[in-house]
């Protein structure tokens, strides 16, 4: 009996050895993975990223700034100014660019992004189920905002001089740096907002007036990699194959994107 007794307390320390070993080899082997992300995957993210970090046991440092621009902000003059970064969230040509210039690599594509019109809650919601009748409405509105990342430069660049407006436009349609587009419009700085719907569907006090119509619609991929910098290169892979996981494409598309 006694033999028995002295065996049940060597197993459990045994037990409690290697459970302790286990967890302390867990800890050393997490990591905290440093995120660049741009606005339109956000939504998403900040669910799956708590998803991950609690399945992994990893660690996500997050810093958000546009696909482009001029600001400080944007994600790649953060790179180019030597910021820590492990993985990049972000408008797939943008990071095309990030590729071919050596500061990314393994690169996945995500979801797809569609842009969308909103106006403030309460406020009449014009029509713009065809190209004429958009057109009606940025003629007819009073302000008009757009983001200064991809959407808006596709809207200024691209949209309104193929509508012929581009003129008629000048001095009421602006781009927006650094801010949601949705904010602007829900405390009424602009009369009409565009901007990708998975941009401004977490904004409070909005009404979505629906997707720019098939001829003026522009899809966005957005897309992730890893840093070539990247201090925990394992971890950042990790986290790219958790956003493209089968399980993972109901989240992204409860957020107003196409999952890829």
């Amino acid at each position: 009996m006694r033999m028995n007794t002295l065996l049940v307390r060597v197993v459990k320390r045994c037990a409690l050895a290697l459970a302790a070993s286990l967890f302390f080899a867990a800890t050393a082997m997490a990591a905290e993975v440093k995120v660049m992300i741009s606005g339109g995957l956000s939504a998403a993210y900040e669910e799956l990223g708590r998803d991950f970090e609690r399945d992994t046991g990893h660690k996500l440092a997050t810093v958000r700034g546009p696909s482009m621009g001029a600001t400080p902000q944007a994600i790649p003059n953060r790179i180019d100014r030597g910021e820590p970064v492990d993985v990049v969230i972000m408008v797939g040509d943008a990071l095309t660019g990030l590729v071919q210039r050596g500061k990314v690599e393994k690169r996945v594509d995500i979801a797809r992004s569609s842009i969308a019109m909103a106006v403030r809650k309460g406020d009449a919601k014009p029509d713009i189920s065809s190209v004429d009748a958009l057109k009606r409405a940025l003629l007819e509105a009073k302000s008009v905002a757009y983001s200064d990342s991809a959407s808006g430069v596709y809207i200024e660049n691209e949209l309104l001089p193929r509508l012929g407006i581009a003129e008629q436009m000048k001095g009421k349609a602006r781009m927006i740096p650094a801010e949601p587009v949705g904010q602007v419009v829900a405390r009424g700085d602009a009369q009409l907002g565009f901007q990708q719907l998975s941009e401004l569907k977490p904004i409070p006090g909005l009404e979505i007036v629906g997707f720019l119509p098939e001829g003026a619609q522009k899809v966005t991929i957005f897309s992730a990699g890893v840093s070539t910098g990247s201090k925990e290169p394992a971890a950042a892979k990790a986290l790219l194959d958790y956003l493209a996981r089968p399980q993972s494409k109901a989240v992204i598309e409860k957020t107003g994107l196409e999952p890829l």
